[in-house]
């Protein structure tokens, strides 16, 4: 199984083909785009592995945005004791969702691709089931 590790939003990623992510907001871009991630910092499989100094030129990942949200809200409350203060903050850090499609090699050979499984509906079980009856 081959992978990846790429370096986005001021993280460090471990990726495979067909891996589901949640990283750094990607700004400017819409849900079904493709993303290319340039700065791959080493790459291989389970026989080897190449390791980047700091980054391999010519190496890179293709993805696909599924969707950019807000994570759940965290509650940031300070309160100093016998002064009555007290201070309630909200956050949401927003992230983008990718899946990860082609894993590419510095000289541009793909090392691993994801599988487009077909997607199998309930509704599709359920006949199924009724004709085997």
């Amino acid at each position: 199984m081959s992978f990846a590790v790429i370096q986005t939003g001021g993280k460090q990623y471990k990726v495979k083909a067909g891996e589901i992510l949640k990283i750094e907001k990607l700004d400017n871009l819409k849900a079904n785009s493709k993303i290319e991630f340039k700065e791959i910092l080493a790459y291989g499989d389970d026989k080897s592995a190449e390791i980047g100094a700091p980054k391999i030129d010519g190496a890179k990942v293709e993805a696909n945005l599924l969707k950019n949200g807000k994570n759940r809200t965290v509650l940031v409350f300070k309160k100093r004791r016998r002064k009555n203060s007290r201070r309630k903050n909200g956050h949401r850090q927003e992230f983008s969702l990718i899946k990860i499609n082609k894993i590419f090699s510095k000289d541009g050979k793909i090392l691993s691709e994801s599988s487009k499984a077909p997607k199998v509906t309930k509704t599709v079980e359920k006949k199924e089931e009724l004709k085997s009856k």
